[in-house]
């Protein structure tokens, strides 16, 4: 029960009932807090009983809270298919963990993952790519130097650098960049994410005609070819879910990625369109109790492997080398998931 601010600094003089302890009252009704635990909790904060006892019923007679009340009842429903898929989850063989399959047929692919929500790491598709034998800092400074790419910069400045993208945006030629990114060190600073994929798909052009797209599974004649990553060891994608299905295809270094499945969302506190303000790598238990139910699961994505990132399936991404990756939505499968999606408010 987070209290509202006092708005009384004079001793002995009863504080202003306003809205922000009817809206505290409403919130803690909805939660299921008794009459009795509020009146003992406003008094204690410098409400006479009478205050507390009209305020409190003032709440219940109020149309608008029976009318959130009902509300909340819809969404207590539809958790409870969450809850209900969550569990018959946890029936399957391999719950827990994320498979890997060498050159997974998509027929497998599509009735085992794609359509069941599941993530996987298939291997030996990207065999034939010619990013995976020339793709590494030096060949980019080299052969592409010159040009002048989009980055995400100053990171370290701001806690929100994800949401708040586009005041990270930063010109810089090539080279410079890769210089940066190998003689820096370890940083989440500098990052040229698919953020900036408008910018760099038309200046490092030449770069897709490395990469395949993998007919298997993807749609070659799409306008989208793909979105690429670059940067050092030690660039993080914060907690978020994307709003469509997702490969990763790791060209070069590792990279760690835990994830969350989507069923797993009413306790992953997302409070802002797709983010999460949870750490997964230093997780506040005091601040998000709910997250000591949550499963975890923990997977290195190796050069020449490919993460399938299912649509609202929640990820954290930690670069653990100097590390290049293209990502793709351009699935062979139906991907529209975003024109049903209408919360991009704070939730």
């Amino acid at each position: 029960m987070n209290l509202p601010q006092k708005n009384s600094s004079q001793a002995g003089i009863q504080p202003v009932f306003d809205d922000s302890w009817r809206v505290w009252i409403a919130q803690n009704l909805m939660l299921g807090a008794t009459v009795e635990s509020l009146q003992e909790i406003l008094v204690a904060n410098g409400f006479s009983k009478m205050v507390a006892i009209r305020e409190i019923g003032l709440a219940q007679a109020s149309p608008y809270l029976h009318a959130a009340s009902q509300l909340s009842n819809r969404l207590a429903k539809r958790e409870w298919a969450l809850q209900i898929h969550r569990k018959l989850d946890k029936l399957l063989p391999n719950w827990g963990q994320i498979q890997r399959i060498h050159k997974l047929s998509r027929t497998d692919f599509f009735y085992h993952f794609y359509s069941t929500n599941r993530p996987v790491i298939i291997t030996g598709m990207m065999d034939d790519w010619p990013a995976l034998k020339k793709w590494t800092p030096d060949y980019f400074k080299t052969h592409f130097g010159e040009r002048i790419v989009e980055v995400q910069a100053k990171r370290n400045e701001n806690q929100r650098y994800e949401i708040e993208s586009q005041q990270h945006k930063q010109k810089i030629a090539l080279a410079d960049f890769v210089d940066t990114i190998v003689n820096g060190g370890e940083t989440n600073d500098l990052y040229l994410t698919a953020n900036n994929s408008g910018h760099n798909a038309t200046a490092l052009r030449e770069l897709w005609d490395d990469v395949v797209q993998i007919p298997e599974y993807l749609d070659g004649n799409s306008a989208q070819r793909g979105f690429l990553w670059f940067g050092p060891k030690g660039t993080i994608t914060p907690l978020h879910h994307d709003l469509t299905n997702n490969f990763m295809a790791q060209v070069y270094g590792k990279k760690l990625v835990r994830l969350i499945q989507s069923n797993e969302l009413p306790y992953v506190y997302n409070h802002l369109h797709c983010y999460s303000e949870v750490d997964l790598d230093n997780i506040d238990y005091d601040r998000f109790p709910l997250m000591r139910h949550v499963n975890i699961i923990d997977c290195e994505l190796n050069a020449g492997e490919i993460l399938f990132l299912p649509v609202g399936c929640w990820h954290y991404v930690r670069g653990l080398d100097i590390s290049m990756t293209m990502s793709f939505t351009n699935f062979l499968f139906d991907n529209d998931f975003s024109s049903m999606y209408k919360t991009y408010h704070a939730v």
